[in-house]
């Protein structure tokens, strides 16, 4: 295991960790977290061994293989795939050493270096790079196009690429979300769970951190604070304490207070509809962690709008796209004051081309595009941070947008950015990713919109600035658009989806949970395509088995009663098969999930990591690996049963 003890380190002349002690399990995956700067990079830089400590140890097991993502990416010829692959140096050393036996054809060797070729997995290693390529969206054309023509966000999905292809014992993702789209995202979530060794895990995306670890180290007061489970489970813990020590009671209860009020007008007009009770639950949750984000720098709200048209935006047979090329086609939608839609679709399949329509970035190429008088739009995407004045200050900033205001006000105004002191007055060019971010947003709610438009707005910002980004959107009262693969954020703050897929934007009944059954259902429509066919035309022919001489084309109104009955029934009979593995495994989900939570439980328990209890605690997590491995294949059973029953029953009704 990895052992920290009495650790301390300092950065110039700022100490980081003060006499910390923590122990990392093998096979524990490990969110770490903490305020930007407080040295959760640096702690990684200690387990590479790039770093001394200037106190303490800090002993990771000898032998073990550390894997971490490069942070910069050469602009090389090299193909996207081979690169992918580059990243596993020791099978490209060894195919070298192999290259120059067989010019030696020294055969001795040369068996020798197949066998441990083999064992590293050389002769899949194509096919295991091209599926992590895929789940990080890359398209089967762009693995042979070389790295030098690709942006910098999709070079970095490269060298994250590179890390997930090799065999490690430890692996070190920092922020490894932050140039993914929500697919990529709930890929990687995916391939995460199923990683055998130790992972440490920096992440600012709430679910994606709760989905993926079962320990949380915590940086507080230049301490390293362990607590078990995920995120959400930290905030209870923490939550807990601080109640006991809350100094802010009024302060916190005055929060509570508008957050009871904003459900309380939720829950009286919201449908039934399965994302707005998601929504509703997620806001019941936001009241129990306000004690962890209490001392948070970050405090500011959308002021009401100026003025609130209705509708805002009118779009009827709306045709966008770039040139000759249409990427969205007949979309129809009216954008009111108080819709909160949230964008889903998989990547490359229209979202930001709709943003930027709203944004008046694109001009419909036909269709009726109509805006009200009175219309301001807010709009935050990432080309937005680019399009700040270097050289000018925050103050700067925000005083060209209104002059009339004191320094006192602005300052005052920025400070809830966490633009504090001198913070306010330096330029915008040595400012990193995630203060230019949070300056893009003060802008954007300085200007009061009624429209809200959001491009992936939590990218490089940190856990503290997205709560107080989901804690201001929940009293927005214009309408608001939002792409982001924060689930967190997307659950928090929108009543409804949209599914953006094949050049239309549609409505999407479902939540975010629904969306990924979906993106499951859709990646393996492909491979299950042949047997979804058999099983359709199987089961219609056991529809239209009978005398009366129906034909698929046929109407319903010609069949009578009776011949429809026994033909229901017959469908019945050569579908059950479906409809059994249906219910099977939706029994199986819900056993697996109950089992899961009960062992997350366990995992609760401090004194299961004590040193007595290493064999419970082996056979616990054993245990929780087994059944999330038996949700995911019920999952993917249950999908497969269902679209072959969708399939079958639209056959079916065709037929009538």
């Amino acid at each position: 295991m990895i052992q920290i003890q009495n650790l301390s380190l300092q950065r110039g002349v700022k100490e980081l960790i003060k006499q910390a002690n923590v122990e990392i399990y093998p096979g524990h995956k490990v969110g770490v977290i903490g305020a930007n700067g407080c040295g959760k990079s640096t702690l990684f830089g200690l387990l590479r061994g790039e770093l001394q400590a200037d106190m303490g140890d800090c002993l990771v097991p000898k032998g073990w293989h550390i894997v971490s993502v490069a942070q910069e990416t050469p602009g090389t010829k090299r193909s996207a795939i081979d690169y992918a692959i580059d990243g596993d140096t020791r099978l490209r050393q060894l195919q070298a050493e192999l290259a120059e036996a067989e010019i030696a054809h020294d055969g001795d060797k040369i068996g020798h270096l197949h066998d441990l070729l083999a064992q590293l997995g050389a002769y899949d290693v194509e096919a295991r790079a091209s599926t992590i390529l895929s789940g990080l969206g890359f398209k089967n054309e762009q693995l042979q196009l070389p790295v030098s023509s690709f942006s910098g966000g999709w070079r970095m999905r490269l060298n994250l690429a590179q890390a997930l292809l090799c065999d490690s014992d430890l692996l070190l993702l920092d922020e490894p979300t932050n140039h993914l789209d929500l697919d990529a995202v709930i890929w990687l979530e995916t391939w995460i769970q199923r990683y055998k060794g130790t992972l440490l895990l920096i992440s600012h995306d709430k679910s994606f951190i709760d989905a993926c670890v079962n320990t949380i180290i915590s940086f507080e007061q230049q301490n390293l604070i362990s607590y078990s489970g995920n995120y959400s489970s930290y905030e209870r813990q923490r939550a807990e304490r601080m109640r006991l020590q809350a100094s802010e009671y009024e302060k916190q209860e005055r929060k509570k207070a508008h957050l009871n009020s904003f459900i309380t007008r939720f829950k009286a007009k919201a449908s039934k509809a399965k994302q707005a009770q998601s929504r509703m639950k997620q806001l019941e949750k936001m009241q129990d962690i306000l004690p962890v984000h209490q001392t948070s720098g970050f405090q500011f709200s959308f002021k009401p709008p100026e003025k609130l048209p209705n509708p805002l935006v009118r779009m009827e047979e709306v045709q966008v796209g770039y040139a000759d090329n249409v990427i969205l086609k007949q979309v129809k939608m009216n954008l009111v004051p108080g819709s909160r839609i949230g964008l889903l679709g998989k990547n490359g399949a229209g979202k930001s081309t709709f943003i930027k329509l709203l944004a008046e970035e694109l001009t419909p190429l036909r269709g009726e595009y109509e805006t009200s008088a009175g219309l301001t739009i807010g709009y935050f995407a990432q080309h937005q941070v680019e399009l700040l004045h270097l050289q000018s200050s925050a103050y700067d900033h925000i005083f060209r947008l209104d002059k009339t205001l004191t320094e006192q006000q602005i300052r005052d105004y920025l400070g809830g950015f966490g633009f504090h002191g001198d913070e306010a007055l330096k330029p915008v060019a040595p400012m990193s990713g995630g203060e230019k971010a949070r300056l893009v947003l003060a802008l954007v709610v300085f200007q009061k919109p009624n429209l809200l438009l959001l491009d992936e707005p939590t990218n490089h910002l940190d856990m503290e600035m997205r709560h107080a980004l989901t804690f201001a959107l929940q009293a927005f009262e214009g309408a608001m658009v939002l792409v982001s693969h924060d689930r967190f954020l997307l659950s928090s703050v929108c009543d409804e989806f949209y599914l953006v897929d094949s050049g239309a934007v549609s409505t999407f009944d479902g939540d975010l949970d629904d969306y990924k059954k979906w993106l499951f259902s859709s990646a393996n429509s492909n491979k299950t395509n042949d047997k979804l066919s058999t099983g359709a035309s199987n089961s219609s022919a056991a529809g239209n088995d009978s005398n009366s001489g129906a034909t698929p084309q046929k109407a319903a109104s010609e069949v009578d009663r009776k011949t429809r009955k026994r033909m229901e029934a017959e469908f019945r009979h050569a579908t059950k098969q479906f409809r059994d593995v249906i219910s099977k495994e939706e029994k199986r989900m819900e056993n697996c999930t109950q089992q899961l939570t009960e062992l997350e439980v366990e995992l609760s328990d401090t004194t299961l990591y004590d040193a007595e209890n290493k064999n419970r605690l082996t056979d616990v997590l054993s245990k929780q690996a087994s059944y999330k491995a038996q949700l995911e294949e019920a999952e993917l059973l249950w999908l497969d049963a269902q679209e072959k029953l969708e399939v079958a029953s639209t056959e079916f009704e065709k037929s009538l």
